[in-house]
């Protein structure tokens, strides 16, 4: 059985990551999506509500799952026997991080491949800091992010926009 974990911070949700988790799940017999928990961040959404909704937009799959885990990814991965560590990318801005944390990786655990996914095109200016502002500005999220989600999200943008 091949595993392979897509992990980010997913706050929120966007349609471009939800696009690279499908096409993972087409490709790896188990998909771990991991909401990686970064102390130094304070996101909009906490780690919990990040993972409820992963967990309903990923529904559908059978073969996805979701877990949060605040240490190193290496590590995680080694815990969870994964095969591969499936990252998206969107423009060259991504690769030169993504590359440097791959390489890491690969020195902190040798058993693990990371694959690179380029984002459909329809995608590859999507964001969750992009979405966030957008909501926070008044504007139309919906092509942004997974229909069934969007009220969770102007509810939490509104209620921050009130402190």
């Amino acid at each position: 059985m091949k595993i392979a974990i897509c992990p980010g911070s997913f706050d929120p949700v966007t349609n471009g990551h939800l696009d690279v988790v499908r096409r993972a799940a087409s490709l790896f017999d188990r998909v771990i999506v991991l909401v990686a928990v970064n102390s130094e961040k304070k996101g909009l959404f906490t780690v919990e509500e990040r993972c409820d909704l992963l967990r309903r937009v990923t529904a559908d799959l059978p073969n996805v799952t979701v877990d949060s885990d605040g240490g190193l990814l290496a590590d995680y991965a080694r815990r969870k026997g994964a095969d591969a560590i499936v990252k998206g990318l969107r423009a060259m801005s991504d690769f030169e991080y993504e590359f440097q944390m791959a390489l890491t990786n690969r020195k902190l655990n040798p058993a693990v491949e990371t694959v690179f996914l380029t984002t459909t095109a329809d995608y590859m200016y999507v964001s969750s800091s992009l979405v966030k502002e957008v909501a926070r500005l008044g504007g139309d999220i919906s092509p942004f992010v997974p229909a069934s989600i969007i009220g969770d999200i102007l509810k939490k943008v509104e209620r921050t926009n009130e402190v």
